[in-house]
């Protein structure tokens, strides 16, 4: 039985600050993301920006690291960026700060970090600024990174989870649940007969064709990570203090997400998404939003799920196949830990 030798995996004194550190950084992370304001390794990114800012800032701690449809990399990246989107804003750099395990293969920081840089090409931006730490075995579960991000918001756009009205419509991307089964799946040792693959991908071009079709339709937008769908819908609700109902047939769910999640006794619900938004529109513009976003690949199965009501403020009312209703809550712990 092989090991990885001292060549092969990252060692605290890629953590010392020293020559190692600087080797670490040129050889396994600036070859990967390299750009003109990133190469100055400045203590911080200087940048010229001209309107009114959005900031966020996320950590990932996923496991497994590398999983079907995508990796950690690819997680950090998506999820800073839709974070800034679904503000309506158009994303203009990220941060990427890494903690390493000792130990941890250089082979998978290579996956890593290739994720890293052919998403953020996919999203059209730069990673500009950033810190590497490498600690003790046992301290980091291989390896933990922390994004943030910054986006330019147009004009007097105002999006906000606090703004959903009654009679607005709710609008659902696209299919759910597939990056919580995907995790769960390469975690556990799962196989299906069809391959269950993560749906994370960066929605702000898809954002980008909503408010192009509809500029000033959209009231809320939200990506439905943790806690899934039936979470997020419980935040607006709650911020918005109104109520939501939706149509449980009108939910798009993969069959064989759902015959997975049926044999893990999980919601499809509640699992997360890492490339899907929620919408909350005015009624007269849906329509125009559902046509724009049939109109890009990341919209293609989007729909109408529902609406929001005046009664039942702070409530998720779900109207079931079988025909009665249900209330749908907000998760009260966590059904899947270390999924993003």
């Amino acid at each position: 039985m092989s090991s990885n030798g001292p060549d092969d995996v990252v060692l605290l004194a890629h953590g010392s600050g020293g020559v190692m550190s600087h080797e670490l950084v040129a050889k396994r992370l600036l070859a990967y993301i390299s750009n003109t304001t990133l190469d100055r390794l400045d203590d911080s990114a200087v940048l010229s920006c001209h309107g009114r800012i959005a900031f966020t800032t996320d950590s990932y701690v996923v496991s497994p690291l590398l999983f079907p449809g995508g990796d950690i990399g690819r997680i950090a990246v998506c999820g800073t960026i839709n974070d800034l989107a679904v503000m309506g804003a158009q994303p203009l750099c990220l941060s990427l700060a890494l903690i390493i395990e000792e130990g941890l293969p250089f082979r998978t920081l290579d996956v890593v970090m290739s994720s890293v840089h052919d998403t953020c090409a996919e999203a059209g931006i730069h990673v500009v600024t950033g810190d590497t730490k490498v600690v003790n075995r046992g301290k980091a579960d291989g390896l933990f990174i922390t994004t943030s991000g910054i986006g330019l918001v147009p004009g007097d756009l105002d999006i906000s989870a606090r703004l959903a009205q009654p009679g607005d419509r709710v609008l659902l991307s696209g299919t759910i649940a597939e990056h919580g089964i995907a995790i769960m799946s390469a975690r556990e040792g799962l196989s299906f007969s069809t391959t269950i693959t993560s749906d994370c991908a960066p929605l702000n071009g898809l954002v980008s064709t909503m408010l192009g079709a509809v500029p000033t339709g959209i009231h809320a937008m939200r990506d439905p990570t943790r806690g899934g769908l039936a979470t997020t819908l419980n935040e607006i609700a709650s911020q918005s203090d109104v109520g939501i109902v939706i149509n449980e047939a009108a939910i798009p769910v993969r069959q064989e997400v759902r015959a997975a999640a049926d044999m893990l006794g999980l919601d499809p619900l509640y699992v997360a998404n890492e490339g899907k938004l929620v919408a909350v529109a005015a009624a007269d513009h849906a329509d125009a939003l559902l046509k724009a976003l049939h109109g890009h690949p990341l919209g293609q199965d989007a729909t109408i799920i529902g609406e929001v009501v005046s009664d039942k403020p702070g409530k998720v009312i779900m109207r079931t196949r079988m025909g009665p209703t249900r209330l749908v809550q907000m998760i009260a712990g966590e059904l899947l830990p270390r999924i993003c």
